[in-house]
């Protein structure tokens, strides 16, 4: 389902720090391990593999140098002598998190009726994300590309816990954005300058945005497909159909933000949201004008990303309300989050559940056409959508959505692989594989819950304590 670009030498040296055993422990690192030896077998586990198939109870995995060397039934796998042992009877492993529209901003407070602004949070976002289980990630837009870029390298050394990044560039947007920290790409020429240049930071992706010109947006893709580089989008002057003959690689959030519906769409135009929405409503997902647009993007390889947590978070009564997530706020940051939450369950206008159900539907219909769905919280909006946090629940609203457990696993782990043409580094749990790995108290594949109880996070073959990291970032997050 992807397309056949090759990233160049240099931008893979970027993204694949490390293809051979463990990073080093670092003093940086070191508070936050709790695993790190290099042969280590995990024993009676439950496995969800990532590849979508049934769970395996009374499992053996054996971890070797950041490596996953065997995995087999406990009565017939065979321990190394110089292994640990972790014995994990009633829990359950899953391959680390594919995060594939995270940010390393978030919401900053600000008064009502002035420009939306974003703050950078370099500290809190990468600690949150591996906390909760995301051991790869796409930052999917970028407002300091700089800071995205660093704290890249930063993890990559060893200086700093967080995943595996695929670094945004700037959000190739155009006149007239949502906010002022982004460009403003008037020609195609700037279009494509904006990407040579960033491509040469070291910007691994790249994402247009809702004002982007048809000319524009085809001049990004052109620069980005000749760098061996994707690009998605979270369009609105650009209908779905229209960017996918574009040669676009990824859609942002589904059909919630698709505007080729609407009456009267003019080309170049980003339409009043009110009558994108009521078309949205009024289409018939089974019909011939959903399903011609669903085959175009199938047709033309176009990945699509769930985002359903950052809009779970606009609808009256939704999310449940989390302490640990107003524990991880600053207390500015959960003023902000609670009087947007009290907002929307007080507003008639509010967006309803079937609005949430009808993006529900559409990945599904996508999914079952061949679609490459992948998945990740996009933690914008009212900051309801944690970092890490959000990707959880976007699992949970997975499976709400009507796709199984080992589904809605393998949407965020094997099919993010995929796209980022990583699967046969991680995204599965089978020998050979790097050692990303999640370990929950429960069982996902009964109770999809359990995702949120995490014990371990595995990544490159040591393992994370994620209330340490957790904890450390108690009121940071929107702050720093």
């Amino acid at each position: 389902m992807i397309r056949p670009y090759l990233l160049t030498a240099a931008a893979l040296s970027i993204f694949l720090p490390r293809l051979n055993g463990q990073s080093p422990i670092t003093p940086q690192l070191q508070p936050f391990v709790t695993i790190s030896d290099p042969v280590v077998a995990l024993l009676h586990v439950r496995i969800i593999d990532g590849m979508g198939g049934p769970e395996r109870a009374d499992q053996t995995i054996l971890l070797d140098h950041g490596t996953i060397s065997s995995v087999g039934d406990f009565a017939s796998t065979q321990v190394p002598a110089n292994a640990r042992r972790i014995e994990l009877t009633g829990h359950t492993v899953y391959p680390g998190l594919v995060g594939m529209h995270e940010h390393l901003f978030y919401p900053a407070f600000y008064p009502p009726g002035s420009f939306p602004l974003y703050n950078e949070q370099a500290f809190s976002a990468p600690r949150l994300y591996l906390a909760s289980g995301v051991t790869t990630m796409r930052t999917t837009g970028s407002l300091e590309p700089y800071t995205d870029i660093n704290v890249r390298r930063l993890i990559n050394e060893g200086k700093m816990p967080g995943p595996n990044i695929d670094v945004t560039g700037p959000y190739i947007e155009g006149p007239g954005g949502y906010s002022i920290q982004m460009p403003s790409i008037q020609s195609p020429d700037q279009a494509r300058r904006l990407v040579e240049y960033w491509a040469q930071e070291g910007s691994t992706s790249f994402k247009a945005y809702m004002n982007i010109s048809h000319d524009a947006l085809a001049a990004a893709i052109k620069a980005a497909h000749e760098r061996g580089i994707k690009i998605t989008g979270h369009l609105c002057s650009v209908g779905f159909t229209e960017a996918a003959e574009l040669g676009i690689d990824d859609l942002e959030h589904g059909l919630l933000v698709d505007t080729e519906f609407t009456p009267g769409k003019q080309r170049d135009i980003c339409p009043d949201t009110r009558q994108s929405t009521a078309s949205i409503q009024d289409l018939d997902l089974k019909g011939q004008a959903a399903q011609k647009m669903i085959h175009a993007l199938v047709d033309h390889k176009v990945a699509v990303t769930s985002t359903l947590a950052v809009f779970d978070a606009m609808i009256p009564g939704r999310p449940p309300l989390e302490e640990r997530m107003l524990d991880a706020m600053s207390p500015e940051a959960a003023e902000s989050y609670l009087a947007a939450k009290n907002r929307a369950e007080s507003n008639p206008n509010a967006r309803n559940f079937s609005w949430l159900k009808k993006e529900m539907d559409f990945e599904r219909e996508f999914v079952a056409a061949g679609g490459l769905l992948i998945a990740g919280c996009d933690p914008t909006g009212n900051g309801g959508a944690l970092p890490g946090f959000g990707d959880q629940r976007n699992l949970e609203l997975l499976v709400e959505a009507g796709f199984k457990p080992e589904e809605a696993i393998r949407i965020y782990t094997y099919n993010g692989a995929t796209y980022l043409g990583r699967v046969d580094r991680i995204g599965s749990i089978a020998p050979g594989k790097q050692a990303d790995l999640i370990v929950v108290e429960g069982d996902p594949s009964a109770r999809i819950a359990d995702v949120e109880k995490v014990k371990y996070v595995f990544k490159e073959g040591i393992a994370y304590d994620p209330a340490k990291l957790i904890e450390s970032v108690r009121g940071a997050v929107g702050i720093h």
